[in-house]
């Protein structure tokens, strides 16, 4: 396996990327469900001041994507997206992928790498409660209960920074998560 830029010269690997969003989002309600929008987010990711990775196996195929979006006039870039082709997950392939991503992002002279990981499809203990008026008493709490993203980031040296109740409805926070990538300044 490989990790590459994707490019929007890329037609073959953009069409399997499209796929692979598809299928790699299908758990989650509304999101990427039409080639359309799945196409859309990967033209969206050869905007300037983003990154657009693609892990590509022997045979030339698509196995995962990952972008990056630039914030905080660069010190920060936003995980956004990160998927692994179904079949090919729990094979290092996510990982490679963010580390890839981290690099990428230290090299633009970015401090920090972010990611939101939203749970609008009941997995965390945060899920369907009314976390105010203490949203952080609940966040110290947190567990997966159904396999959420949030404790893979966490292997990837991730830590929770904070949480926006009822971003995708009432009981559906998203869950924000960082890494420095860069050493500290002397």
């Amino acid at each position: 396996m490989q990790i590459v830029g994707l490019t929007k010269e890329d037609t073959k690997v953009i069409e399997q990327v499209a796929e692979l969003l598809i299928d790699a989002f299908a758990h989650i309600p509304g999101y990427l469900k039409s080639r359309e929008e799945a196409l859309a987010e990967i033209l969206e990711s050869f905007a300037p001041k983003r990154i657009s990775r693609v892990a590509i196996d022997d045979d030339g195929n698509a196995v995962g994507w990952i972008g990056g979006i630039e914030q905080y006039d660069g010190n920060v870039y936003e995980l956004h997206p990160l998927a692994v082709k179904p079949g090919a997950q729990r094979r290092g392939i996510g990982r490679a992928l963010v580390r890839d991503l981290e690099e990428q992002a230290r090299l633009r002279g970015a401090i920090t790498v972010m990611l939101g990981s939203d749970d609008d499809f009941d997995a965390t203990t945060l899920s369907g409660k009314d976390v105010y008026p203490d949203p952080l008493v609940h966040l110290a709490a947190i567990r997966n209960t159904r396999n959420h993203p949030y404790t893979f980031y966490q292997k990837c040296g991730f830590v929770i920074v904070g949480i926006l109740p009822d971003a995708n409805g009432f009981g559906k926070p998203d869950i924000f998560m960082a890494k420095r990538v860069s050493a500290e300044e002397t």
